[in-house]
């Protein structure tokens, strides 16, 4: 997309645009229910931001913010995995913080979408991981970021409720190593 520029940021770097990032999850996710609060998210995007090897990729049009991911390398004794739905494949929940890269968000300001940017973020940011896999949780019922995913090469294994608060129920996704090949 012409225009689009896109920058990658390490923790101490995000943090002068915070209020930006949060700002954009919060337009995206103005329905306002408690598990979207502004608070919440706040809380999320501090403890992942001290997290080794987070990353996040920015999306902007005109200095502007419009979309971002990021993510992080799930260490030893991770609670990623919290609430997952057995079975699993034997090891699948093993980590040694260099096998697995998660990735935390992925969005688009609404009027920025079906434009190319989630893709793009989302090629940016996997290329670049030396990590072996790359997992991801989504809603069942986000049927546009099901259907973007499944195109991107990536696999349902369960599902997860995290033990958050009113979490969710979300898929766990993987992408297999031979389509994160295909991103460089």
């Amino acid at each position: 997309m012409a225009g689009l520029q896109l920058r990658h940021h390490t923790a101490d770097e995000a943090n002068g645009i915070l209020d930006q990032l949060v700002g954009l999850y919060m337009e995206v996710y103005s329905d306002g229910d408690e598990f979207h609060s502004e608070d919440r998210y706040r809380r999320q995007l501090d403890l992942h931001m001290q997290r080794a090897g987070w990353e996040l990729v920015t999306a902007a049009v005109d200095g502007v913010l419009v979309g971002y991911v990021y993510g992080f390398p799930l260490p030893p004794q991770t609670r990623w995995w919290d609430g997952i739905h057995e079975p699993v494949p034997p090891g699948f929940t093993d980590e040694d913080g260099k096998r697995t890269f998660a990735i935390s968000e992925l969005l688009v300001h609404p009027t920025w979408r079906r434009q190319g940017i989630a893709a793009t973020l989302h090629n940016e940011l996997v290329a670049a991981r030396p990590e072996p896999r790359t997992t991801l949780l989504v809603r069942p019922d986000n049927a546009a970021a099901q259907t973007a995913y499944h195109s991107w090469g990536w696999t349902k294994v369960t599902e997860l409720r995290p033990n958050w608060k009113n979490a969710p129920i979300f898929d766990v996704l993987v992408l297999a190593p031979t389509h994160r090949s295909e991103l460089d």
